[in-house]
């Protein structure tokens, strides 16, 4: 979105996080978008910025990316409990939200070519993997993974489609909390023929251009809910941008979508920008622990230019996938003693094309085969029994994991560990105590036998993030 000089136009957005994860996405936004007036409350992240809707896009701990259409003062329950209130309130004259969609229909131009352009070179991935395949047929075989477990495992390679998720969303109107109205059909979004789009000084959009099509969604809590349901809301708000702005009710397949939160302390209408979650990877065929939580501790592990990267419990690897997406320049080896989550990790390795970054061996987290102080960054999901289940006591084997890190981890290098909240209360209070010397310390199988327990650990930071039906902790010791 450019003005007449050319320059970048900063733009408002917010995105939405998961339980715990503001931190890191305020980070993110700060980090690759350069972003300004950066904010947040529980669950959302708003800033500004000029950076292109396709860089974006990209952020990693973001669940769902939307185009800021105005933050309000909260509605007071005393003067807010009629719909024309409602509506004066949130519809105004209906500039801001005239203004909203022009910036919307441009952006959603700048997604289109953006996917063109992904498409083109995904096609051209396409033919020279062909090529490369027919040129082997009468050759030896293509080269294998670089996996080494105890029996060689080989995933599929696929390519990865294109993604048409720059659609508006449909999980609120599945909920019930849409504006009712018409529901005929309307066909994808076609960004040229709205390029005429203008608006009056009243902002009313002009005959020149179809109406847009549209659903409110809505979800309330507080006093205000007490008053009036998320329908109510949606309602009064859908009725008065068809009447004021000229729009067109569409609950099946509308061009957008205004989602409007509302609370005793917060009061944001937002437009989505795409359909698909932002934590939904394209790279990711098989998945496994939440990906915003996985780049967030790939996020902590200070991965830097050739640093060698482990992750001793990788299951079907996507702590490696995330982290090697991430940091290109390094490289990163999971080992796992369960053979069939080691060959799915294979199958995303292959899916996601990073074997020359990745290595996959069949090993247990009690003797890592590798040579002391010899990685970086050890970062891991510690099995909990919660969700996939565990028959590892793991209060009992955590001290000898732990210890088993330690050792193979270089002196300086970056220990970030994912723990049930059991589990993370005793890793700290086994780091605060102090070291008792090999020679003197009693056989004790539930602090790790006659080991000097991590000496050189030191507690660091702590965030405690959803997985959904179960809270965890991330742990960076020092």
């Amino acid at each position: 979105m450019n003005n007449s000089n050319c320059q970048p136009c900063a733009l408002k957005f917010y995105c939405t996080a998961g339980n715990g994860m503001e931190y890191f996405l305020l980070q993110e936004v700060k980090t690759k978008l350069a972003a300004q007036d950066v904010d947040h409350i529980p669950g959302k992240v708003f800033f500004t910025t000029t950076f292109g809707v396709e860089h974006v896009r990209e952020l990693k701990s973001a669940e769902r990316l939307f185009l800021l259409l105005k933050r309000y003062v909260p509605l007071s329950p005393r003067t807010a409990m009629t719909a024309p209130e409602i509506h004066s309130r949130l519809m105004g004259d209906g500039s801001d939200w005239t203004r909203a969609v022009l910036s919307w229909k441009q952006l959603q131009r700048e997604l289109t070519r953006s996917d063109q352009t992904a498409s083109m070179v995904l096609a051209g991935r396409k033919r020279k993997r062909k090529e490369e395949e027919e040129g082997a047929v009468e050759g030896s075989p293509p080269d294998k993974p670089n996996v080494t477990p105890k029996r060689a495992l080989v995933g599929e390679s696929q390519e990865i489609g294109l993604r048409k998720d720059h659609l508006s969303s449909t999980e609120d109107c599945e909920s019930g909390n849409c504006v009712g109205g018409d529901t005929a059909e309307v066909d994808d979004i076609d960004c040229d023929r709205d390029g005429g789009l203008q608006s009056d000084a009243g902002g009313r959009f002009s005959h020149q251009a179809p109406p847009v099509s549209f659903r409110v969604s809505c979800r309330c809590s507080g006093a205000l809910s007490r008053r009036f349901t998320p329908q109510d809301v949606s309602r009064i708000l859908g009725t008065a941008a068809s009447r004021q702005l000229g729009w067109r009710v569409d609950l099946r397949r509308p061009d957008l979508e205004v989602n409007v939160y509302i609370s005793d302390d917060h009061c944001v209408l937002g437009i989505p920008l795409l359909s698909l979650p932002l934590a939904n990877r394209s790279y990711m065929k098989i998945t496994g622990l939440r990906s915003t939580v996985a780049w967030a501790m790939a996020s902590l592990s200070d991965v830097k230019p050739g640093s060698r990267v482990l992750d001793p419990m990788c299951g079907v690897g996507t702590i490696l996938l995330e982290a090697a997406h991430e940091y290109q320049d390094a490289f990163f080896m999971g080992m796992d003693i369960d053979e069939s989550q080691l060959f799915k990790a294979c199958q995303n390795v292959e899916f996601a094309k990073l074997r020359d970054q990745m290595q996959l061996l069949q090993a247990s987290c009690k003797d890592i085969p590798l040579p002391s102080s010899s990685v970086d960054a050890i970062v891991c999901d510690v099995p909990f029994g919660k969700k996939f289940g565990s028959k590892t006591d793991m209060v009992a084997s955590l001290p000898v994991i732990v210890n088993e890190m330690e050792r193979v981890l270089r002196v300086g290098g970056t220990l970030v560990l994912l723990l049930s909240p059991q589990l993370s209360c005793l890793l700290k209070k086994i780091i605060t105590l102090q070291p008792v010397p090999s020679h003197t310390q009693e056989e004790d199988p539930g602090l790790g036998g006659g080991m000097d327990l991590f000496q050189s650990l030191q507690p660091q930071s702590y965030h405690r993030v959803s997985l959904g039906a179960i809270d965890a902790i991330i742990h960076k010791p020092l």
